[in-house]
């Protein structure tokens, strides 16, 4: 059986707290743009990582593609259509390659 998206989350939140260092997984919101990730990892050495949760089977809607890409354009990494445990590992094992590479 498929987990529910608010397990995924918190195996996100739980896995990027684990990475130490001072990682952070924040709920993003943006008050008057619609369509951003659910989440926000911020790393150290200044590195955001974006990360859209869902149940398994959806699919991001337009607008959220649409600033998916956006944001990919400006040089930032979003991880799209998260809904598994192994995407989660997915993301943490990049965000642990990207603090090995800044040396942290």
């Amino acid at each position: 059986m498929p987990e529910l998206e608010k397990v995924i989350e918190r195996k996100l939140r739980d896995g990027v707290k684990k990475l130490g260092r001072g990682a952070k997984c924040l709920k993003f919101e943006s008050p008057g743009t619609s369509g951003v990730p659910d989440r926000m990892i911020l790393l150290p050495g200044g590195r955001v990582v974006f990360v859209e949760l869902k149940q398994v089977g959806k699919r991001e809607r337009m607008r959220q593609t649409y600033v998916q890409n956006q944001m990919r354009r400006l040089g930032f990494t979003v991880f799209s259509t998260v809904s598994t445990p192994e995407q989660v590992q997915t993301i943490l094992s990049h965000c642990e390659e990207v603090m090995r590479q800044d040396g942290l």
